[in-house]
């Protein structure tokens, strides 16, 4: 993919501008904005001629930072109406290739022309060599690696003057050379980054299945207080593993886990993603509005 550094409005704000509830969950000071849901295409026609009580949308950022076309001309008429949030797969924040400024520098811009909050990526690494895998892929849970990740949070969280909220990823395979769990290292490295944390429930309920490991002891390391958003979502299960796939109704174990988040004083605003066989927007209102009551 060619990326392009998006061009800043001279009128863009560089401040978020927070709209919705009111309610401050985190260290941050970010406020609560409610039940989100992630945007998809097949729902644009829908949200703009019957704008739906969505607390926020999260948006996919490389789906929109490198255009100036159709897609980024409709999520400006949705950031119109309803508060936005970025959420990336290609910061590859774990990475030993030099930090992507020009990336980051795009990502920025579309953070203040969309007024979002704060801005969303993974714990992973995506590429090395100058090479995208097209992968969100495990980091090993290292002292070196706590220390190598800890200090490009810090560089991006300047550069982008919005805080960086990591996810825990979804993981399949790990490094023989690990030293700690990953519970572990996340709450380690917000604490060293002073960063903000997107906790996805259904990422802790796949990868408890695929190392067999109790999803509670992760949610027990876990600094609540540093999480400012949460993600349910569907998988598919294989029996012997689980794979992240987003699709379908969310299952009640992956319920159960946010309400025991919820329980262990998580307050981050939940959001819904549903990324395969799409239903109509109704639908994936409806879902969401469920699982988080």
């Amino acid at each position: 993919m060619t990326r392009r550094v998006a061009d800043r409005s001279a009128t863009a704000a560089s401040a978020p501008v927070l709209r919705g509830p009111k309610r401050l969950a985190n260290r941050f000071g970010i406020p609560h904005l409610g039940t989100g849901v992630g945007l998809r295409s097949p729902h644009y026609a829908h949200i703009l001629a019957e704008p739906p009580p969505v607390g926020f949308f999260e948006i996919i950022t490389e789906n929109y930072a490198f255009t100036h076309g159709r897609p980024r001309h409709l999520l400006s008429q949705v950031a119109e109406r309803h508060p936005v949030v970025l959420h990336g797969v290609s910061l590859n924040i774990g990475s030993t290739d030099p930090l992507d400024r020009a990336y980051v520098a795009a990502v920025k811009a579309l953070a203040d022309e969309v007024r979002a909050p704060w801005v969303g990526d993974h714990l992973c690494w995506t590429g090395l060599a100058g090479r995208t895998t097209h992968d969100l892929l495990p980091l090993p849970l290292t002292e070196a690696a706590l220390r190598h990740v800890t200090e490009r949070i810090k560089r991006v969280q300047g550069l982008l003057g919005r805080p960086l909220v990591l996810e825990n990823p979804s993981t399949y395979v790990a490094f023989v050379a690990d030293t700690m769990p990953e519970w572990e290292f996340l709450a380690r490295l917000a604490e060293a980054a002073d960063c903000a944390l997107l906790l996805d429930v259904n990422n802790v309920y796949v990868a408890s299945r695929n190392h067999g490991f109790d999803p509670l002891t992760y949610l027990d390391a876990v600094p609540m207080d540093r999480v400012v958003q949460v993600h349910l979502a569907g998988h598919t299960d294989h029996g012997t593993h689980c794979v992240d796939t987003h699709i379908g109704p969310v299952v009640d174990p992956v319920v159960d886990l946010y309400r025991a988040a919820r329980a262990r004083g998580c307050r981050g605003s939940p959001c819904l993603e549903w990324d395969a066989d799409i239903p109509d927007f109704p639908t994936v209102w409806a879902e969401a509005q469920r699982v988080t009551a």
